[in-house]
């Protein structure tokens, strides 16, 4: 992709030159912004491991083709869990991959901004940096995601009126108030689409005797889930290997049935936007009674989840504009406008 920004001026006072690059680094996704370019990179955060070798054999959506259809000595490994690193060494080359795939050869090394959950410890923290700079970052600057999420959505983040964001992601549920540039009020629940998808699958396991993959779980979720009774319910045939016979069968199953099975889930979501909104003080509540929640993530994008958030809360919710990158392109904006928002980012040691 040509550059549209190498031409830019350089904002006066500015520590951000126009290369550099924000990452949405997700359990399911990661998502890549360059500024003056804009999302240049949405692939899965997954990559194939040769395990006799320890080499990389593909990284994001080819290696996600993997899953499920590789010899014993190829493993398809998906180096976060619950929105933080796992696997230290296979996200280092993860990163350096993607770093490369939207760099030039002649740039510089970059700065980075990272989105991180809000509710991880200062060694998960210093794991991201430190990842980030192995992979060829010259300094790494780190940013919750539902602050990001906030700013990508147009949240009014730096005024005195409270905003609540959730932020639904493969991994992790944020959900925070923001007022005055800072996050107020915050919950960070390990649940998100990789636990939905879990549910469909144990689901279909349990009551069809059929054994369905990731994949498989998640074509089904796209395709048949919601958390709120649809007007006209949808069926879907649903191939997998028969727990018996071993041999390939397909059933019939539809999204009443569906909405069951991910009730878990999709129950424990809701109940930590309530939790929040309860440890909220009341003038920030009133904020939010009065401009309503607003849903950004992946997750954002299951069918009916504003109308039971709206039915349990009693609350007006609003879904962002591209749900899926609003985390991204908060993130993004920080360098578009860092003299006004640096005040949102942690920064590590400034490198060579």
């Amino acid at each position: 992709m040509a550059s549209n920004g190498s031409s830019r001026p350089r904002r006066r006072g500015s520590v951000f030159g126009g290369r550099d690059i924000a990452v949405d680094l997700g359990t399911a996704n990661t998502i890549v912004f360059v500024r003056g370019r804009g999302i240049v990179l949405n692939e899965p955060s997954v990559v194939a491991v040769d395990s006799m070798t320890g080499n990389s054999l593909a990284v994001g959506l080819e290696a996600k083709r993997m899953i499920g259809r590789t010899p014993g000595n190829i493993t398809a490994i998906s180096p976060l869990k619950d929105g933080v690193i796992a696997d230290f060494d296979i996200c280092e080359k993860m990163l350096r991959h993607f770093i490369n795939e939207v760099s030039q050869t002649r740039w510089p090394k970059p700065r980075m901004v990272i989105c991180v959950p809000s509710g991880i410890t200062g060694v998960e923290q210093r794991a991201v940096q430190e990842a980030a700079e192995y992979a060829g970052a010259r300094r790494a600057y780190i940013i919750e995601e539902p602050m990001a999420a906030a700013i990508g959505a147009g949240l009014p983040v730096q005024s005195a009126q409270g905003s609540m964001i959730v932020d639904i992601g493969g991994g992790t549920t944020e959900v925070a108030v923001i007022s005055l540039g800072g996050i107020v009020t915050a919950r960070s629940a390990r649940i998100g689409g990789n636990m939905i998808d879990a549910s469909i699958s144990a689901h279909v396991k349990k009551e069809h005797g059929l054994v369905v993959g990731e994949r498989t779980a998640e074509e089904i979720k796209l395709a048949l889930g919601s958390a709120w009774p649809l007007q006209q319910e949808i069926y879907a045939e649903v191939r997998g290997r028969d727990m018996v016979s071993g041999l390939p069968e397909s059933v019939s199953v539809d999204s009443q049935e569906i909405r069951e099975a991910i009730a878990g889930p999709v129950s424990a979501i809701v109940d930590s936007v309530k939790a929040t909104l309860d440890d909220t003080a009341p003038e920030l509540a009133a904020d939010v009674m009065d401009y309503g929640i607003t849903l950004a993530g992946g997750g954002a994008m299951l069918r009916g989840l504003p109308d039971r958030l709206r039915s349990e809360t009693g609350v007006a919710v609003h879904i962002a504009e591209d749900p899926l990158f609003a985390v991204v392109r908060g993130s993004g904006q920080t360098l578009e406008e860092f003299d006004v928002l640096h005040g949102v980012l942690y920064s590590s040691t400034e490198g060579r």
